[in-house]
């Protein structure tokens, strides 16, 4: 598979002497679904935000995609209160000139790939956490990317609510044939979704291990208490271990 995004051997030291990221390489190829999984504060996010191109790494070199555009996923909503939610997935194409009436189809067709087409003239105090999150993820696919980063962004929500939203995010990914770089400090998480998993040292970060997931296609309530899913969390719970351990070697 082509690659879509590349880190080559990237360092990132922030202003206050804080090394987040120490040679650092990874590959994501087309069409995968990528977790970076590791330890809060092991330079996940930052290494997410180098990919978006937020930022710019110290040293080595970052490789995005060069047509299609790149959309991203806050730890938050961050949903203007005083939009509609039709005017919070409008955002992106108004800020690159578009009107409400060139795009208007654009905006219901991701309102209705994230099952909020309902909704539309709701505004974010109206909804709940897993609905404002749900506008997040259509406001970043409106652009039509070709890679989605996500930054933890289910981490606030009840265990049933991240469920239904990993289901949802799953069968997004099916059908889009997006790319997507998540990334979780959850081992469940992270096992359920994922084609392929990176599991960084604590800081400085820097991949610890790789890990090919083989999952079926469809995954749901019965996946999650199947043996097959039990055996992978437990992989990727000693490599995550094993990463920890590592930490200061």
């Amino acid at each position: 598979m082509p690659k879509l995004v590349a880190m080559r051997a990237v360092s990132k030291v922030f202003a206050d002497g804080t090394l987040a990221l120490d040679q650092m390489s990874l590959e994501v190829e087309t069409g995968e679904f990528l977790s970076l999984l590791g330890p809060s504060g092991c330079g996940k996010s930052t290494a997410l935000r180098l990919m978006a191109g937020l930022a710019e790494p110290s040293s080595g070199v970052v490789e995005r995609p060069s047509g299609g555009g790149i959309g991203f996923v806050f730890q938050e909503p961050t949903l203007m209160p005083w939009q509609t939610v039709f005017g919070n997935v409008f955002l992106p194409l108004k800020l690159r000139g578009f009107s409400k009436a060139e795009v208007r189809e654009r905006v219901m067709d991701g309102l209705q790939s994230v099952g909020l087409a309902d909704f539309a003239h709701s505004y974010p105090r109206q909804l709940s956490g897993g609905m404002k999150m749900r506008v997040s993820i259509a406001r970043a696919l409106v652009t039509r990317p070709s890679l989605l980063l996500m930054d933890e962004p289910f981490a606030a929500l009840d265990e049933i609510t991240r469920h239904k939203l990993n289901d949802d995010l799953l069968a997004l990914w099916r059908r889009s044939g997006l790319t997507i770089v998540f990334v979780t400090h959850s081992v469940f998480e992270s096992a359920f979704l994922s084609s392929r998993i990176v599991v960084m040292r604590p800081r400085p970060g820097r991949v610890f291990r790789e890990l090919a997931i083989s999952q079926p296609a469809q995954r749901g309530a019965d996946y999650r208490v199947s043996e097959s899913y039990r055996a992978d969390c437990q992989l990727v719970s000693e490599a995550l271990q094993g990463a920890i351990s590592a930490a200061g070697n």
